[in-house]
């Protein structure tokens, strides 16, 4: 993927809300006008894309493992996570992602995410920090 490198410049998202929806692998199947604009991505670039195309490499491990661990035996997850757009630049969201069932059935899941505050961020950093230094031992 010709991504640029990520570079240390937050884009502002400061209102609206980033739908999004994916199969049980994590592929998009759903993309709302806002979040390709927040991403910076077509509709096209994202629909059919593993929802990893806007992890940001700042993201621990075991954040996105706490989510999957979450979301697949059919729970809510909430919380922050830091996204990447496709120009390098990061933003920050909170998110809400849900397994949607049919017939009783989990067949994917959905997510919807705000930006998350300036207190949210700080709160979160830390321990983010703490779970990358463990991820590089």
């Amino acid at each position: 993927m010709d991504r640029p490198i990520p570079v240390d410049i937050e884009y502002i998202f400061e209102q609206g809300l980033i739908l999004s929806s994916t199969d049980l692998k994590g592929i998009i199947t759903y993309a709302n006008r806002k979040f390709c604009e927040i991403a910076g991505y077509t509709r096209d670039e994202l629909v059919g894309k593993n929802h990893n195309i806007v992890r940001h490499p700042d993201m621990p491990k075991a954040a996105y493992k706490e989510v999957w661990d979450t979301i697949t035996s059919g729970k809510e997850w909430v919380g922050l996570v830091k996204n990447l757009r496709k120009d390098g630049k990061y933003y920050w969201v909170f998110t809400h992602i849900l397994p949607i069932r049919k017939d009783n059935e989990i067949v994917g899941y959905s997510a919807a995410r705000r930006p998350a505050s300036t207190e949210e961020v700080q709160e979160i950093i830390p321990h983010y920090q703490e779970l990358l230094k463990t991820e590089s031992y």
